[in-house]
């Protein structure tokens, strides 16, 4: 792993597949840690030819945002962002889009394949529409337009993300029960859901993490997010929109929404899937990514 300074942002990747001229960037979710996207998952793309690139989004992980503002959070998500202003947000998801270009500059990868789960897909969806000279595909997982139309989120997974943590330092145990009880709540119904595997998994993202409340700023970041149903028409990129019946987080709705409003972009919908990627799905999401992108689109 690797960390480069972009505009004030300090930001970490890994590259797998050195060696293969086909470039794939993975794009993480809000919060997120790019060990999210499991290195087994990676290999299995690498097998198919693919140089791929995983990093920490700013604020999360190893990726740090530079800042001497801190916000203070200390009663809850919603009650913080009741006393902010527009001008305070820090950045916005356009920011984090600029961050991917960024990398790609640095890496001097002029095109790339991009892959983007949940708001890494809204970040991607950004990256069609505004930089399509850089995509060369898209594939969406578990992802939303950010339409306000759209179902809700489940109000106890919502309640669960916006929720005070328990200190991980002070309360270890709280902390762990906190965050597998979570993880398996959005884990879907199909899948077995692995507590252990789960723990290393959390125990790592500890030991990683460089950031203090940047989960808040990203939130702030998708919070202040103009939606405009005319961004996803400009995607020319073959797009690929996967997403789980079992999506506690992003209803089904949300991907087949950004699958009508892409031209000639295909919806994949897996039934039992949740708001995470399953070891047993990764072969047919992987296989999928390929599929897309040998497509050839009609116009």
């Amino acid at each position: 792993m690797k960390t480069i300074r972009i505009k004030g942002i300090d930001l970490c990747y890994e590259i797998f597949g050195e060696g293969n001229s086909k470039n794939i960037v993975l794009i993480s979710g809000l919060g997120s840690q790019m060990i999210r996207w499991d290195s087994k998952f990676c290999d299995l793309l690498v097998k198919r030819g693919f140089k791929v690139v995983r990093f920490d989004n700013r604020d999360s992980g190893s990726s740090v945002y530079n800042t001497k503002n801190e916000i203070p959070f200390d009663k809850g998500i919603e009650q913080t962002f009741a006393t902010l202003s527009k001008e305070s947000i820090p950045y916005s998801l356009m920011d984090m889009t600029n961050d991917v270009i960024g990398l790609l500059d640095y890496l001097k990868i002029e095109k790339a394949h991009i892959g983007g789960r949940s708001m890494g897909g809204i970040i991607a969806q950004l990256l069609g529409s505004y930089y399509p000279e850089r995509v060369l595909s898209l594939t969406i997982i578990m992802s939303t337009s950010l339409n306000p139309t759209l179902p809700k989120p489940d109000p106890e997974v919502m309640a669960m993300m916006t929720k005070v943590s328990a200190d991980p330092f002070l309360h270890r145990e709280e902390y762990f029960e906190e965050k597998l009880h979570f993880a398996e709540k959005i884990s879907g119904s199909k899948y077995l859901f692995d507590p252990n595997q789960e723990k290393v998994l959390i125990e790592e993202e500890l030991h990683r993490s460089r950031t203090k409340n940047g989960i808040i700023r990203q939130l702030m970041a998708m919070g202040s997010f103009q939606y405009d149903p005319n961004m996803l028409k400009k995607i020319t990129a073959p797009a690929l929109i996967i997403h789980g019946t079992d999506d506690l987080i992003f209803h089904p709705e949300c991907g087949k929404d950004i699958a009508d409003s892409i031209p000639g972009s295909e919806f994949v919908l897996i039934e039992g899937m949740g708001h995470s990627i399953p070891e047993e799905l990764h072969n047919t999401i992987s296989e999928s990514i390929v599929s897309n992108i040998n497509k050839k689109l009609p116009y």
